[in-house]
């Protein structure tokens, strides 16, 4: 056996069991930690400039591990939203359906649970995925396990486990609407858009019901169905972006090749959410005011608010002298990973969360921000 055969073998001995590890189905009911330089708070001075190895740069590293944080994060906020409205199932361990949210999501398309469920499987598989990768290069995975310890809803359905997340004090933001409608406006240029749903962007609200008492009266619990349907885009929007963002920063040729592998898959999330979103009934909550209004009536309506119009609209990109062309946006690289986490905070996500999970996340984002190709 040459070396090449000796080093390839050592590498798949290590890579083997870690896959087992962190199989999607074992992967929410386990630890993270694969080994004592597992990324956690007791790293954190060393978290922006950990050495990588296997062929990977220190940057490559750094962004690999702010992308696998924010799939810890996003696959603990799907799996809140499908064990209340998604399909139950051992693929998507954990929950037991709550009927009265489930009906309700339903009303935006009779396939809601369906796609909560995918959606949250996918995730899942990015997370262990990227661990596994940097596990397997000898670089640091990521391990938010003790970070665990916001408070589940109490509405029957739920698993009564500590969460990465908070979905009961969200402030959904909604420019992501009209910004992919805009055919003169793109984000990269330092541009603002209107929102959608002015109320969402404006107060706190839940998009899963926080205990039983929130599955009535109907608008109400409605309502918690449509802020969940808009959050959804909110949340796939982010990802759609941060990957080609990230990309422009990556050295090693298989890193990349992960970048636009995954990056692909949260637009097909985002896309689908796009759609659905535009179905959520106009109505007012009687509980706390919000209203979600009809976007395809005045003053809403037209390009900007038409609900059938989920492809991206062409737009500036680069230069204002170019012709507009149909894009992500935003993918300026500068900032991106810090740009995410704070969109992320903004949301309400991390209501109740330690400073030092945000110590944590801004050091990931901070080092990922740092990355540089060729470096």
């Amino acid at each position: 056996m040459n070396k090449a055969e000796t080093q390839d073998k050592n590498v798949e001995e290590r890579v083997k069991p870690l896959k087992s590890f962190l199989s999607r189905r074992s992967f929410l009911g386990k630890s993270l930690a694969v080994g004592a330089g597992t990324i956690g708070v007791g790293l954190l001075p060393n978290a922006p400039t950990a050495r990588a190895s296997g062929g990977l740069t220190r940057g490559d590293a750094d962004i690999l591990r702010f992308l696998a944080a924010a799939e810890l994060i996003e696959a603990d906020l799907w799996q809140q939203y499908n064990e209340l409205g998604g399909i139950q199932d051992p693929e998507v361990p954990g929950g037991t359906g709550n009927p009265a949210y489930t009906a309700a999501l339903a009303v935006l398309d009779e396939d809601m649970d369906q796609y909560i469920h995918d959606n949250t499987d996918d995730e899942i598989t990015h997370a262990a995925f990227l661990n596994a990768y940097l596990a397997s290069k000898g670089a640091e995975p990521v391990n938010l396990d003790q970070f665990r310890t916001l408070p589940s809803s109490q509405a029957t359905g739920a698993q009564q486990i500590g969460r990465l997340t908070n979905l009961m004090q969200l402030t959904v933001d909604t420019s992501w609407w009209t910004r992919y409608r805009s055919d003169n406006k793109n984000p990269d240029f330092g541009d603002t858009f209107q929102q959608a749903v002015a109320g969402l962007a404006a107060g706190q609200f839940p998009a899963i019901p926080r205990n039983n008492g929130d599955l009535t009266p109907p608008d109400h619990l409605q309502a918690i169905a449509n802020t969940a349907g808009f959050h959804f885009g909110f949340i796939e929007q982010g990802g759609t972006s941060l990957y080609p963002s990230l990309a422009q920063r990556i050295t090693h040729d298989e890193a990349l090749r992960i970048l636009l592998s995954i990056g692909p898959t949260e637009a097909m999330h985002f896309q689908t959410w796009h759609d659905k979103a535009g179905n959520a009934p106009p109505l007012t909550d009687p509980t706390n005011g919000l209203v979600f209004p009809d976007l395809n009536s005045p003053p809403f309506g037209g390009e900007q608010f038409q609900t059938n119009l989920i492809m991206p609209e062409p737009t500036i990109f680069l230069s204002r002298t170019f012709p507009i062309v149909s894009i992500i946006r935003p993918t300026e690289t500068t900032g991106a990973a810090m740009a995410a986490l704070n969109s992320l905070t903004a949301d309400g996500l991390f209501i109740g969360q330690s400073q030092a999970f945000f110590t944590l996340l801004t050091q990931l984002a901070q080092a990922a921000d740092h990355a540089r190709h060729g470096r």
